[in-house]
């Protein structure tokens, strides 16, 4: 009985000993993690054509929130640093494909979900405010502006605000007043999106941990340029060596970012155009490097030109028919719906249907991506593959230039399940193979086209809804040509009506005198 005592006793205080220290370290653990800053995420992005009649739902942006806004982003990786350096609350984040305006509707709704998450777990030490910068909204002028003053309210004004946008974006003076730091994309195509996101997130990090908080000085300059993408690759100068100068004027003492929003051309409203911005805590510097930024722009407006070869539709093709190499791409600029167009404008697939080369099955192979045509994919899946439709496609939104086109021919593939486009068939018509989808999609990846049992590096012909070639495309391209089509987003932005821009603006008026590039201070908010 003594023995079993001792042993019972020793028992006991082995166990109470266990207890002592995990609730040490639990409450060590717990210490830490409430020294950790409190950080939220939050955004909605998109790219809005105010010159196309497609409108915007609220199911476009495929909203997430909570962890799953973490698989967004390579940097918040579970395992990551940066997720180790904070307490993140993600709230809501909705990218959607570039299109048309958005609807009220769907705008208040996203709105209100993530100021209703955003309040769940107040307060915060700052948050990051990933957007596009180029969305329209329903009678609204400035959406982001207004977005980011709605959570102001719930997030109160000593929350330090990290923003990270797309160089097409539109920096307004109320987005630039109710941020903290911001910082945009510096590569087109935006190759660097996630680097630059993860740029936002580091420098947010670095003032909340060493309590410099908000820095004190913001330049912000509007310069009145208004150009398309397509004219501002930094793949080519003058673009390459002016994106060149901002990483540089960021190294300097006292200058924590600087960005050049290129700023976004089919869209109607007073905020579209051009602006540099450059935040730090050295009011001199600052200064300096934002005026010498938009100097520079200014000084080589004039030699921004298209990132390829351009030409009408019909010399594209003779060219394109008269190539040895393949494949000769096509860019069908005018319906991009990376740009914010409607992606169902027929008249350039029907101007390739009316040519007699591709009416034959022995003509030169062609492949168009995409439009859209619900009926007909439904028609395509009912006689499965190898047989047999007859239908219409496209022009149910944008129907200005061209009428539904026709299309007849042999099903050569069925797929279920894509995030954009949801049931995607191809018709071989002639020598032409076309892709219909459910609902639009944008063709930029090689394996878009393999997975369709399509091989567009064997095909002759490869014609696209999209303006300047991304990555992928453009390492695939034997040769490329952008054809000047008609749609949403015209890359003739004198053809546009616009009238609510602000005016003077180059290149609408090639001639106007030059302006006041001063830089505006935009106080610290507070």
């Amino acid at each position: 009985m003594k023995f079993s005592y001792y042993r019972d006793f020793g028992c006991i205080y082995a166990l109470f000993i266990c207890y002592l220290l995990i609730s040490c370290t639990t409450a060590s653990t717990s210490r830490e993690q409430s020294a950790l800053p409190r950080i939220a995420i939050a955004g909605l992005a998109i790219e809005s054509s105010t010159f196309s009649p497609a409108k915007t739902h609220e199911e476009a942006f495929h909203a997430k929130s909570g962890d799953a806004i973490f698989d967004i982003y390579p940097f918040f990786s579970a395992d990551s640093a940066l997720r180790r350096q904070a307490n993140w609350f993600p709230a809501l984040k909705g990218h959607a494909l570039p299109g048309g305006i958005v609807t009220r509707e769907a705008y208040e709704s996203l709105v209100g979900k993530t100021l209703q998450f955003l309040e769940k777990n107040l307060p915060y030490d700052g948050l990051f405010f990933d957007i596009h910068g180029a969305m329209s909204v329903e009678g609204l002028d400035d959406p982001e502006g207004d977005l980011i003053k709605r959570i102001r309210k719930v997030i109160g004004s000593e929350t330090l605000i990290s923003t990270c946008m797309d160089l097409h974006g539109n920096v307004s003076q109320t987005l630039a007043a109710h941020t903290d730091l911001m910082t945009c994309y510096r590569l087109a195509p935006h190759e660097d999106a996630m680097e630059s996101k993860e740029r936002a997130v580091r420098i947010l990090l670095d003032r909340l941990e060493n309590g410099l908080g908000k820095p004190a000085y913001k330049a912000w300059i509007p310069v009145p340029i208004l150009l398309p993408g397509e004219k501002t690759s930094t793949r080519i100068e003058p673009a390459k060596s002016l994106y060149a100068k901002v990483a540089p004027l960021t190294a300097k003492p006292g200058v924590l970012d600087a960005g050049i929003w290129v700023g976004y051309a089919w869209a109607d409203e007073p905020r579209n155009h051009a602006v540099v911005m450059v935040v730090g805590d050295e009011k001199e510097v600052v200064v300096q490097s934002a005026e010498k930024l938009a100097n520079h722009f200014w000084t080589v407006r004039s030699k921004f030109e298209f990132v390829a070869p351009t030409a009408s539709l019909e010399e594209s093709l003779e060219l394109a028919i008269a190539s040895n190499v393949k494949p000769y791409i096509i860019s069908d600029m005018g319906d991009n719906p990376t740009a914010g167009g409607a992606g169902d404008v027929t008249w350039t697939l029907q101007q390739i249907l009316d040519r007699q080369e591709f009416q034959s099955a022995n003509g030169p192979t062609l492949i168009y991506a995409s439009i859209p045509g619900p009926a007909l994919v439904t028609q395509a899946i009912e006689v499965g593959i190898g047989g047999t439709v007859d239908g219409t496609a496209g022009a149910e939104i944008d129907d200005r230039f061209a009428p539904p086109v026709r299309l007849r021919g042999e099903v050569t593939a069925i797929r279920h399940g894509d995030v954009h486009a949801e049931i995607e068939v191809v018709i071989k018509c002639g020598s032409v193979q076309v892709i219909v989808t459910k609902k639009r999609k944008p063709y930029h990846k090689e394996k878009d086209f393999t997975r369709l049992n399509l091989d567009p590096r064997n095909t002759d012909i490869v014609v696209v809804k999209i303006g300047y070639l991304v990555p992928e495309l453009y390492d695939m391209r034997a040769d490329w040509i952008m054809a000047l089509t008609p749609g949403g987003v015209d890359q003739d932005l004198e053809r546009l009506d616009y009238q609510r821009i602000r005016r003077p603006m180059f290149p609408l008026e090639k001639d106007m005198e030059d302006p006041d590039l001063s830089a505006v201070l935009i106080p610290v908010y507070q």
